[in-house]
């Protein structure tokens, strides 16, 4: 036993190994993903417009299923906590997959309630890859780079969205074109749980080590990173303990969990919110050129995280939110409250969009960089 304990505490630290093709396979497997939820939190809004011809969608309806994919991701705080019991690489290797079939039972299913369960059920699946996901992600990447290439997520979740409104502008030319476009979130979901398949996506040594399990997390890291490759001192003095969810709410963890949580909160149902809702909320602005208006939404939302991720770095995480928030506010206080053209109303929206979209860059990297390995799963999952 000594001898076991003194050959890993010989290793270097893994999260010190230079970035190489197990960086890759999990970082290419979790963009996949987010491409995938980013398109499909972004057809929502469109089909839903679409459906209008087709389904007696009242107010209620219209509200209940385009937010569905949304009530969906509180599904997270259970997330976070299974992958923090069970391990984060087997929920990952299943929930694209599940994702994909619940996308193709779009095509089957006309009764609204029925809808609503597939929409929420997407966004259990997607609550998975914002938790699990970014919980994988930090605890492969080398120190110095999970934050940026975190930061780069956003980049891809943007691209699934742009994605689907093109996309779903097409469909709609279709008969019953709805079903196609809700259903078309298959393509990007199977696409990622096949990469994440064949990729071979290794299981977390950080996690490993916190259920006292050293030799294993110590033969996950020789095979992929090389036989010089350890634990660090930290993970292997470890002491395993049973954590609960009243844990994040000790003076140790209540700080972070309550930051966290008003910050993704605050920030992120609002950008998903609008988002969503994106075609019936240009209506009500009085928009009557929805193509070019839509494209103007989106190109500034691109350009914000761009933005976002070039100032990622340069400031404290602290100002960056402070200023984005207090900016968003302004720009939204003008919107409603300014007696101005259809144009200037564009023109402040898409400030607006570049704005909250350049702050969003955040959303990924600042609440795992809360939580330390034992609850950061379980964290992450109460913060989204």
């Amino acid at each position: 036993m000594k001898y076991i304990k003194k050959e890993l505490q010989s290793k270097k630290d893994y999260k010190k190994a230079p970035f190489s093709d197990v960086h890759w396979r999990v970082y290419i497997s979790i963009l996949l993903g987010q491409i995938a939820c980013g398109y499909a939190l972004g057809i929502s809004g469109i089909a839903l417009d679409q459906a209008g011809s087709y389904l007696p969608l009242t107010n209620f309806w219209t509200g209940l299923i385009g937010a569905g994919g949304l009530i969906g991701l509180f599904g997270s705080i259970f997330m976070g906590r299974l992958a923090d019991k069970v391990g984060r690489k087997g929920l990952l290797m299943l929930n694209m997959y599940i994702f994909t079939i619940l996308s193709l039972a779009h095509l089957f299913v006309t009764n609204l309630f029925l809808i609503f369960l597939l929409r929420l059920g997407l966004g259990l699946m997607m609550a998975i890859d914002y938790t699990v996901g970014n919980a994988l992600l930090i605890e492969w990447l080398p120190t110095g780079e999970s934050g940026k290439k975190q930061s780069r997520l956003l980049i891809y979740w943007s691209i699934g969205f742009i994605l689907a409104y093109l996309i779903g502008s097409y469909l709609g030319g279709f008969s019953q074109g709805w079903k196609y476009s809700f259903a078309s979130s298959f393509i990007f979901g199977l696409i990622a749980a096949v990469f994440r398949s064949f990729a071979k996506i290794p299981a977390s040594p950080s996690w490993l080590a916190s259920r006292g399990k050293n030799a294993k997390a110590q033969k996950v890291i020789q095979r992929n990173l090389g036989s010089k490759w350890g634990l660090s001192e930290r993970l292997l003095s470890i002491k395993v303990k049973n954590i609960s969810w009243l844990h994040l709410f000790s003076k140790k963890y209540r700080r972070q969990t309550l930051v966290g949580g008003l910050f993704y909160a605050s920030q992120a149902f609002s950008f998903f919110g609008i988002s969503i809702f994106l075609p019936i909320l240009l209506k009500s602005m009085g928009v009557t050129n929805a193509n070019m208006s839509g494209i103007l939404y989106n190109g500034s939302m691109l350009i914000g995280v761009i933005i976002g991720i070039l100032i990622f770095n340069k400031i404290s995480r602290r100002s960056f939110l402070v200023v984005s928030f207090l900016s968003s506010a302004v720009a939204l206080a003008a919107m409603v409250f300014l007696d101005i053209s259809m144009w200037a109303k564009l023109g402040i929206f898409s400030l607006f969009s570049v704005i909250l979209s350049s702050s969003l860059v955040l959303d990924y990297p600042y609440p795992s960089e809360l939580f330390d390995v034992k609850v950061r799963a379980t964290g992450m999952g109460i913060c989204i």
